[in-house]
Parts: C-alpha cells; sequence; structure tokens
C-alpha cells in the first residue's frame, strides 16, 4: 500500500490542530478563513480553465460530447454538474455526462474502493465509445486516483482531448492530460476530508467551466437563461419573466408569445424583436448554431 501522506491534500492543517476544542462560532470562523482560499485558487487557475472553456465548447460545437470521470466526492460532483446542464441550457443529457466509480449506487452510498480500479475508469471511456471529437475531464482531489487515470488514458489512446483537475501540485501528481487545473487550497481543517475546500473549490471550477462552454455555445442572451427548459412552474415563470424583463410584453402576453414558439425563449424572442414567423426563426437559428445575438445581427443585415 503507498503512502500517500506526502499529498497536499491528506496534510495536516496547522490552523486546525485545536479543532475539536473550538465553540460551534470560533469553529465557523475557521470555516471562513480556511474557504476563502477557495477563490484564491481559482484565479490562479485562471488559464487553464480559459483553455478548458475553449477546447469543450469547440468540441461540443462540433457534436462532441464532454465527460466528467471521478469517485467519491470529485465523481459526485463531476455526475451533479452533468445532470444540471439540461434543464439550465436545453442540452440533450449526451451531451455532458458524469461517470463515476460503481455507477449510481455510489451517489448514494460510499464506495470508495472501487476508485483503486484502473481497468474499471478505462473500460467505462469504452462502454462510451469515447472518439477524437469528445472531451474527458478526470476530477481527483489527491491527483492519484487510479479510477481516474485509467479513464483519461483510454480517453487518450482514442483521441479525445482530456482535462485533470486536481489539488494538488504538479511535482506531488504529474498531469496526465491535455490541460492541467491546478486548484491549491492547501490542507483541510479536517485532514484528509476533501469533501471540504477541495470539494468546494472542484464545485466552482466545474460550475465555471460548464456555464462558460455553454455561453460559448450560445446558450445565453446578456446574462439571461435563454435556453431553459420550461418544464415545471419555477422554470416557466423564469421563461416568462425573461421573455417580460426583455420585451415590452406583460405576463398574458408572453405566455401566448412563448407557447406559439415551442416553448423556446429563444425563438419567442427572436419572433417578436424581428417579426417573423415561427419557421423563418426556426431556420435562422440553425444557420447560426442556436445564437440569438448572431441571428438578431444577420437579420439586421437583411
Amino acid at each position: 500500500m503507498k503512502d500517500r501522506g506526502y499529498l497536499l491534500t491528506e496534510q495536516a492543517n496547522a490552523n486546525s490542530g485545536n479543532l475539536d476544542r473550538l465553540s460551534p462560532l470560533a469553529l465557523v470562523d475557521l470555516f471562513v478563513r480556511e474557504d476563502s482560499h477557495t477563490v484564491a485558487a481559482i484565479a490562479e487557475a485562471r488559464e487553464s480553465l480559459a483553455d478548458a472553456i475553449n477546447i469543450t465548447s469547440e468540441a461540443l460545437c462540433q457534436g462532441g460530447r464532454l465527460f466528467y470521470v471521478g469517485a467519491g466526492t470529485s465523481g459526485r460532483l463531476g455526475v451533479l454538474d452533468a445532470v444540471e446542464c439540461p434543464p439550465t441550457f436545453c442540452t440533450p443529457p449526451e451531451m455532458v455526462q458524469g461517470i463515476l466509480a460503481g455507477g449510481e449506487a455510489a451517489l448514494v452510498r460510499s464506495s470508495e474502493d472501487l476508485e483503486d480500479r484502473y481497468e474499471d475508469g478505462a473500460a467505462a471511456i469504452y462502454e462510451r465509445k469515447v472518439g477524437g471529437r469528445d472531451v474527458v475531464a478526470g476530477i481527483t482531489a489527491g491527483g492519484t486516483t487510479p479510477y481516474v487515470l485509467g479513464a483519461l488514458q483510454a480517453a487518450q489512446q482514442a483521441g479525445a482531448s482530456t482535462i485533470f483537475m486536481t489539488c494538488v501540485p504538479a511535482e506531488q501528481a504529474s498531469s496526465p492530460a491535455d490541460i492541467d487545473i491546478r486548484l491549491l487550497v492547501g490542507p483541510e481543517i479536517v485532514a484528509g476530508s476533501t469533501r471540504l475546500k477541495a470539494g468546494t473549490v472542484t464545485k466552482m471550477a466545474l460550475n465555471i467551466l460548464s456555464t462558460g462552454v455553454m455561453v460559448r455555445l450560445g446558450k445565453v442572451y446578456g446574462n439571461r437563461m435563454v435556453d431553459v427548459a420550461a418544464t415545471n412552474e419555477k422554470l416557466r415563470d423564469r421563461a416568462l419573466r425573461i421573455l417580460m424583463d426583455l420585451t415590452d410584453l406583460d405576463r398574458s402576453q408572453a405566455g401566448e408569445l412563448l407557447a406559439s414558439s415551442n416553448n423556446s425563449v429563444k425563438l419567442a424572442l427572436l419572433r417578436h424583436w424581428k417579426g417573423i414567423s415561427l419557421q423563418t426563426a426556426q431556420t435562422l437559428l440553425q444557420q447560426h448554431r442556436g445564437h440569438l445575438r448572431q441571428a438578431l445581427q444577420a437579420e439586421n443585415k437583411t
């Protein structure tokens, strides 16, 4: 069994040596101070995050897919980010996928022993027929998870672009990927508990990555979620408010426009602003790969 005590994520935090003697308020204050490191870590990784957004958006624009691969907390965070893309950005479920060691059962029950199976990570990539248009992001706080490393190697052999997201420096775990994202938040308040700062900074990085990609794919107009899937009362209300905020329509009029536009905020806005038919709006959006702003600018020139 390899000693991993050298990893930054496994080391003891000098600031929390008396954790078990702190009052609840002092404990909260300690968390506040320590969690401030997450924002600084994101700032340090800004260039690699931007590179990840670029290659991923280009791949998805060409019909590729994004796979998050991880075990334990890291894997669950990848699954969480993936499943939130369809309702937020109206993406097909296969566009962004989370691969978790142990599968769905590991979402609700700990199965950390499965992370040691290098061959299972590779098998997960083969099963999904990953290819040259795809992107595989391996998420491993300590940088040594065999399941993730197996998946990344298999992805590279298949010609996919790869991303390595970890919370240890390069000298402790070298990058096996095209893009290397280091989120260095330091030792945890509870030594080795990477569901804390490491988990928080990973969630932040995934938020930035997926949102940045979706913005590049035209899923956002200004800062509005114009590809929202109006599948429940909350999301339908959001769609109506977007239409009302960006036009002179009242709620009733916005509802009628949305209903006659296949419940698509993009189509509704394009039709309203340009006075065009649903079919014309659909064609125009398709010509511009779903980018509302580009479709509007093109229509302005005609």
